[in-house]
């Protein structure tokens, strides 16, 4: 990855896209350093979120990078774009005209991304009130001497334009630098929060050497985990393809050799950001009601990331959202169709339905393995949590999430691909000229 950078580097275009991108980058981390006026949440989501349970709000501050607990103007940052965007990936699949909408082409990818943003601005607006409601003993109406209302619905407006600025400073980066802009500012962030839990959790060794072995150790296991997941996320099952060959005047078509890769981890992070968001939402929606609070002890008490409860339908939820994301990623009769009207085969195995579901075969069991590595990475940190109790190796942990590991492997692999793509077009570019 790093020689693909030294390279990019040395190409005009993309060095300019490289750091434009890195402008935009620093911009967020300016923004997510501006500390919305009489705001002040210091303590507050390590309070809500402890090694005992992970709350909604300890999962945007991750995704942020601790611009939450900073109470800054961009804290809400990627999480209302993220969650607007599966909440329409799922009606895309549940409404047929989304459906159909989906499939014409750039005009319609064209509304459907208008979509997202209309239904991001309405859950920005919606988690900045959570956040108001839930943490509203940290207003301070004494600093603009206005009725407590007033200040809030101003912190209202200015945590949802902060979102919403967000969302365009990620839609820049996508069209006019290198990589996904949205993935690219949850990457930063969630670097931003392991670089303070490191030096949280260095400054917590103290002269304890038993400590400082205890973190040497969680960070050569860290690197293990780091290497397992990108071994698994290059994993893929190829399925060859042989194409018959076919005269169309006087030329020969078809006749090569291909495969159809399916990869192991095909959906990504995407079952653990959904999975885990839909188990803290419950908390998000009781902190608002002040007087659910009893409600809201008990579900953290009983439903709280050190509970079995959570485990177990934490796993549960992964092994379905990943199974979920295949089907909607791998469509197998589509895939049978257009290789049956190319002229496309399977060796051994008859076109039309046969492929389809000799294909479908392959994927239940492929994802049916990624399912099973998700989950085991999604549920170390609790297990972890249970085992343990040691704040120094606590605060390495919530630094290192497991959503953010994944991220993190994710983001970079996608941005060195998006690299060498950009890369070999400007080589084919110089070919042809």
């Amino acid at each position: 990855m790093f020689k693909t950078l030294v390279n990019a580097f040395k190409i005009k275009d993309l060095r300019k896209k490289i750091l434009i991108t890195l402008g935009l980058l620093i911009l967020f981390r300016v923004g997510c350093a501006l500390v919305c006026p009489g705001f002040d949440l210091s303590g507050a989501i390590a309070e809500s979120g402890s090694a005992e349970g992970t709350t909604f709000f300890s999962l945007m501050n991750l995704l942020s990078g601790d611009a939450l607990s900073n109470g800054s103007i961009l804290a809400l940052g990627v999480s209302p774009y993220i969650t607007a965007s599966i909440v329409i990936q799922l009606l895309t699949v549940a409404i047929p005209s989304l459906e159909r909408l989906s499939k014409q082409g750039e005009d319609g990818r064209r509304k459907i991304t208008f979509y997202t943003r209309i239904c991001a601005l309405v859950l920005a607006l919606a988690q900045a009130i959570g956040i108001v409601v839930s943490f509203q003993s940290y207003i301070d109406t004494d600093i603009l001497n206005l009725p407590l209302w007033v200040i809030a619905a101003g912190i209202v407006l200015i945590l949802t334009a902060g979102g919403m600025f967000t969302v365009w400073l990620g839609e820049k980066i996508t069209q006019i630098g290198v990589g996904n802009g949205m993935s690219l500012l949850i990457f930063v962030g969630i670097i931003s929060s392991s670089a303070n839990g490191i030096s949280n959790a260095i400054s917590q060794v103290g002269n304890d050497i038993t400590n400082l072995w205890m973190v040497i150790i969680y960070l050569v296991a860290l690197v293990l985990i780091f290497g397992l997941i990108v071994f698994i996320d290059s994993s893929e099952r190829r399925v060859g393809v042989k194409y018959a060959k076919q005269i169309k005047g006087r030329r020969m078509y078809g006749g090569q050799d291909t495969f159809i890769p399916i990869k192991l981890n095909a959906s990504g992070v995407m079952p653990i950001i959904f999975a885990t968001s839909l188990l803290t939402l419950p908390q998000l929606i009781m902190s608002i009601v002040p007087s659910w609070e009893g409600a809201l002890n008990w579900y953290n008490t009983y439903l709280g990331t050190g509970s079995w409860v959570y485990i177990v339908l934490l796993a549960l939820l992964i092994l379905a959202f990943a199974f979920f994301y295949a089907q909607i990623t791998f469509d197998t009769d589509d895939i049978s169709r257009r290789m049956q009207q190319q002229g496309g085969f399977i060796p051994g195995i008859r076109p039309g339905k046969t492929t389809s579901d000799y294909l479908r075969k392959i994927s239940k069991r492929i994802t049916l393995f990624g399912a099973i590595f998700l989950a085991f990475i999604a549920l170390i940190p609790s297990l972890a949590f249970k085992a343990i109790d040691d704040v120094t190796l606590a605060s390495l942990i919530n630094a290192f999430s497991t959503t953010g590991l994944m991220i993190i492997v994710s983001v970079a692999l996608e941005f060195d691909k998006s690299l060498e793509a950009q890369m070999l077009m400007r080589n084919y570019k110089g070919f042809l000229n």
